[in-house]
């Protein structure tokens, strides 16, 4: 390249320089102008922006970081609830021994064709807490439903479904006489002459199913007659003085003779069972309720000098 040519490119060069610095002189010419432009609002909007858009990645950790907190905290709410359900559940149900007992306890449930079906309901809910307080019981019986068919299925196929689902009970359509040998049969019935003393766990204590309100009298006890099978009634009169009629609601019979199997005595196996309502007051061994010895004592110290004289 000749020395003329040099000096050429070398102009050039220079121009574009120039140019340049002239743009960029322009640039920033405008930018401040374009600044100087701009209201205060404006530009505070501006830099607020410019601010947002460098944080973006601080926001998005700073997300990450709560996101990961909330985690943790449900995880240690949810273990907290584990742990007082478990303390719950040890205080609600204490570790308990259970003993399973030989003896057998049966429903009868072959009057059904005698029953209103409001009475069959009301059977249906004493067959229900029968189950349910043998399954909690620290001494469950054999628990049979003989003769079960006609309203009282119907009822519990309708009401309870789970029926067909219950654990540690026979349920049978057969009569009992038909299930279990006739000599452990013993009939409870209110009208038997004999009084149960003692439970065997050899026997089948046979409960009437049967809500009649008194219109049957005296059916249950003609029933086991007629099958030439013993009978017997609960020793309620020795310990026990009621205001209404002797006869118990099934769950009340099938629950006294779990609590005596549990407590060993029956006094405190009535006591515990028998509503309020019943109007139940303890005898003592002389066969006279409390109320009947003070009222005793009450007019022997009523008595004349002379009236006493005359007794001595």
């Amino acid at each position: 390249m000749s020395g003329s040519q040099k000096a050429s490119a070398q102009q050039e060069k220079d121009n574009d320089g120039d140019e340049s610095g002239q743009k960029i002189a322009s640039g920033n010419g405008e930018a401040a102008a374009e600044d100087q432009s701009l209201s205060k609002r404006q530009r505070k909007k501006l830099l607020k922006q410019q601010k947002w858009e460098e944080e973006r990645e601080l926001r998005k950790q700073r997300r990450k970081d709560r996101k990961q907190q909330r985690r943790l905290q449900r995880q240690n709410h949810h273990q907290e609830e584990e742990d007082r359900g478990e303390a719950h559940s040890v205080r609600k149900r204490p570790r308990r021994e259970v003993t399973s007992s030989s003896l057998k306890l049966v429903v009868d449930c072959s009057f059904d064709n005698l029953m209103l079906i409001k009475d069959v309901r009301k059977l249906h809910k004493q067959i229900q807490r029968c189950y349910a307080e043998n399954r909690r019981s620290s001494h469950p019986v054999q628990f049979y439903l003989t003769s079960l068919g006609g309203q009282l299925k119907q009822s519990m196929d309708d009401k309870d479904k789970g029926w067909v689902n219950w654990k540690d009970i026979n349920i049978k359509t057969e009569h009992y006489s038909e299930v279990v040998a006739k000599e452990e049969l013993v009939y409870l019935t209110s009208d038997s002459p004999n009084v149960l003393e003692e439970l065997d766990q050899k026997k089948a204590y046979i409960i009437g199913g049967l809500v009649d309100h008194n219109h049957h009298k005296g059916i249950t006890f003609e029933r086991a007659k007629e099958l030439g099978i013993d009978h017997a009634q609960l020793p309620l009169s020795s310990f026990v003085k009621m205001n209404s009629r002797k006869v118990l609601a099934v769950n009340h019979v099938f629950e006294i003779i779990l609590a005596y199997l549990e407590k060993g005595s029956w006094r405190e196996a009535f006591f515990t069972v028998l509503p309020q309502r019943k109007g139940a007051v303890a005898v003592g061994q002389d066969g006279a309720t409390a109320q009947e010895r003070e009222e005793e004592d009450s007019d022997s110290d009523s008595d004349t000098p002379e009236q006493t004289e005359k007794r001595t």
